[in-house]
């Protein structure tokens, strides 16, 4: 996309310059920032600060030489989301349970749409999470957003090389370990909603069907509600952790004042289930290349369900 460069009066014409507002600018490319920021970080709550402590920069910042706003302040929200990621880790250290991104819902047509969405998938950014800050700013600029090696090494103050070999590290790292199912659309829901049924269930048996015998459970309370504090591995054991918690209290919700919604979250088909206050939990499966759910994501941390109690959309 190209954008008119910024000028200063002293080296454009009166007659033909127009001076944009920062605010106006910084709104332009505000979703972009965001999506930059929650694929570095993980949750809504921390992209959202990373992108305000960007506005605070940039609308300080001496902007008479700033020829293209786009990459600015592109560079200055990786940069800052790269500080937040670092001290974010050595919290996440001492985080009660596993620790897996904040969920967020995307519509229907996003989940159609192809390497964006996937690229916010909770499989994915659990992977993401085992990269060092820095080989994921590279993967997130190279591999989803395409900026070249050469303006990534500017905006990360390292060398092209040495930022190729991040890229390159960071990308054999993913693959390794992205989620394999290829297919999209009516093949994806299919297996997903015979997932949903068979928990929704409660049946042992269809849930003993669709799951992939190695599949990995991953539950997230943050401590502060009732959650297994460790993964849990094998389709026996995921089957009946799932079977024994429909149907009974949770989070101080009684089984009767439970909904649940089938919705899209970060591009995949999920669940939400509500009680009387708003969310108290979401269910996101994935799926291995024979269909199978080889992976199950569930948040129920109130903190990671504000986004979605709040109805905001993840701008992909």
């Amino acid at each position: 996309m190209a954008h008119t460069p910024l000028r200063s009066a002293a080296n454009a014409p009166a007659d033909w310059m127009i001076v944009e507002e920062p605010a106006a600018i910084f709104e332009e490319y505000r979703n972009l920032l965001f999506a930059v920021a929650y694929r570095m970080l993980g949750t809504a709550a921390d992209a959202e600060d990373a992108v305000q402590d960007a506005w605070l920069r940039w609308s300080a910042a001496d902007r008479s030489d700033v020829a293209e706003p786009r990459p600015y302040l592109v560079r200055i929200t990786t940069n800052i989301a790269l500080d937040r990621l670092r001290s974010a880790r050595a919290q996440r250290e001492t985080y009660v349970g596993p620790w897996l991104p904040e969920p967020m819902l995307t519509s229907p047509d996003a989940a159609e749409g192809a390497e964006m969405s996937e690229s916010v998938s909770m499989a994915m950014l659990v992977v993401l999470e085992t990269l060092s800050p820095l080989e994921r700013a590279v993967f997130v600029l190279k591999d989803v957003f395409g900026y070249p090696y050469a303006e990534i090494a500017r905006a990360l103050d390292r060398s092209e090389p040495s930022v190729r070999q991040l890229g390159t590290r960071a990308r054999k790292h993913v693959e390794a370990r992205r989620p394999r199912f290829e297919a999209r659309g009516a093949e994806r829901r299919a297996a997903t909603e015979r997932f949903f049924d068979a928990v929704l269930g409660g049946d042992i048996n269809r849930l003993m069907e669709v799951l992939a015998p190695d599949v990995t459970l991953w539950t997230d309370g943050g401590g502060k509600v009732r959650a297994a504090l460790r993964t849990i591995h094998g389709a026996d054991k995921v089957g009946r952790w799932l079977a024994a918690i429909v149907g009974v209290r949770y989070a101080g919700v009684e089984p009767e004042d439970m909904r649940v919604r089938r919705v899209h979250l970060n591009g995949e088909p999920a669940l939400i289930v509500d009680g009387p206050d708003g969310p108290i939990g979401t269910v996101v499966p994935a799926l291995d290349q024979s269909g199978r759910i080889e992976s199950i994501h569930v948040v129920a941390n109130p903190d990671k369900l504000r986004s979605i109690a709040e109805g905001r959309e993840l701008p992909l």
